[in-house]
């Protein structure tokens, strides 16, 4: 969703103070901006994250922020990348859509060649199809800036272990996107951009197709096991997105046919 900034000014003796600004949106994890940084809560899984960000920045990929270590607060540190971050419903063009598609094929030939520390440990709510590189996990519009010269992914706090058309599905069903009452045949075209612009191969394709569904059951089935114990955030979600999430699925099964002639 669209972030915001909540602002807190302060001054002392005629000099400005900085202090954090709050940033609004996100459905977990609460951050702050400070200055040019973001400041995170840090998790079991922030350092293997920070490892993979700074893996990231020595191959080149420009599509992340770069990890900048601790604050004071023992908050992890990030890059601030200033832009415009994706809405639940983006209205993407079908341009758009093809660089996005490129840019999450870039993200998974970089993790490709990251070892993870050997005392890595993951924040993993939805277990993956399979593991073949560790993956974003949650490549969403409300975790993509659209920069004044780059498209960034960020929250990075359920990287982990996955599968490419793990994470492509759930990037094409948010992206696209693919969701009730929206006709098939009308955004078939525009999931076929975001594919081409993975330049995803032809038996994947067909895999893909079906792997939609799969992967928004995946968050269907997810949501409701946490909202059953009573665990947050996702109670809270559950209620909220819940009938989203089952419907959502649905519409995906019966349009499986759709998928695959637009992508074959």
């Amino acid at each position: 969703m669209t972030v915001r900034f909540r602002w807190r000014a302060a001054s002392r003796g005629g000099d400005t103070v900085q202090v954090d600004e709050e940033l609004l949106g996100g459905n977990v994890t609460a951050a702050v901006r400070v200055g040019d940084t973001v400041r995170r809560p840090v998790g079991p899984w922030s350092d293997a994250v920070d490892a993979l960000l700074e893996h990231l920045a020595s191959v080149g990929f420009t599509g992340a922020p770069k990890p900048l270590g601790r604050d004071e607060q023992g908050r992890q540190v990030l890059e601030f990348v200033l832009g415009v971050v994706g809405t639940p419903s983006p209205s993407y063009s079908l341009s758009e859509l093809r660089e996005i598609g490129n840019l999450l094929r870039d993200l998974h030939i970089a993790t490709a060649s990251f070892v993870p520390p050997a005392s890595a440990t993951w924040n993993q709510v939805i277990a993956p199809d399979r593991e073949e590189l560790v993956c974003h996990n949650d490549p969403a519009p409300w975790n993509l800036v659209r920069a004044s010269d780059r498209w960034v992914f960020i929250d990075w706090d359920f990287a982990g272990p996955g599968s490419r058309l793990w994470d492509l599905a759930y990037n094409a069903q948010t992206s696209v996107p693919l969701h009730p009452p929206l006709d098939a045949a009308a955004v078939a075209p525009r999931l076929r951009a975001l594919v081409d612009g993975y330049d995803l191969d032809g038996p994947s394709r067909s895999e893909l197709a079906g792997m939609l569904a799969r992967r928004a059951r995946a968050m269907h089935e997810m949501l409701r096991r946490q909202a059953s114990v009573g665990q947050e955030p996702w109670a809270r979600i559950w209620i909220e997105d819940g009938r989203y999430w089952e419907e959502t699925t649905q519409y995906l099964v019966n349009n499986t046919a759709a998928w695959a002639d637009a992508l074959l």
